[in-house]
């Protein structure tokens, strides 16, 4: 299988390049990525556990996907791409956020991603990718932080990071239209 190039960027998002993926991870330079984020209706957010073979974070929890824009690809287009490869469905999806971060990996790999975070609505079961995926569940934002706060080995390096972001945005927009924060 031919490895994939990641969008190179810099900090306004602009394209400066293509490089392989892994070199991209070898030599932390930025790129492009994204995250996908799907809830229910009754606030749970879906999250995926990656699977056991991953070359970094196996058997991790993580967000419901994430991964790398394709050249010319839209992030929507690579949110639902991603989704459908992976979860096995699609839904609509709107970018709520971008930022930069850099998050290394025990195995000498680097993050450094300027990451496009969507989210979405599904109340359906997923049908998984195992190659890709080895569980799912649903679980509440708040106790979503509460676990990784209590548990953060059992989490991915970027959903850590990206989860604080996410959780901000429902803080904002969504629980406060609720009448509630939580």
């Amino acid at each position: 299988m031919k490895e994939e190039n990641v969008i190179l960027v810099n900090k306004n998002d602009e394209q400066i390049g293509l490089m392989p993926k892994m070199e991209a991870h070898e030599k932390a330079v930025l790129h492009r990525a994204f995250s996908v984020f799907v809830m229910n209706d009754n606030g749970e957010t879906m999250l995926q556990q990656r699977a056991a073979h991953k070359y970094h974070s196996p058997l991790l929890w993580t967000n419901t996907c994430c991964s790398h824009q394709r050249d010319g690809e839209t992030n929507i287009e690579a949110g639902k791409r991603r989704l459908q490869e992976e979860m096995g469905f699609t839904t609509q999806l709107k970018e709520i956020v971008s930022f930069i971060y850099k998050a290394p990996f025990d195995n000498g790999l680097t993050e450094h991603e300027l990451d496009h975070v969507m989210m979405g609505f599904f109340n359906e079961e997923p049908i998984i990718n195992e190659e890709e995926v080895a569980s799912w569940k649903w679980m509440e934002p708040a106790d979503i932080q509460k676990d990784i706060a209590e548990h953060p080995e059992l989490y991915t390096a970027w959903f850590k990071i990206i989860f604080e972001k996410f959780y901000e945005h429902l803080t904002k927009n969504i629980f406060k239209d609720e009448g509630k924060s939580k």
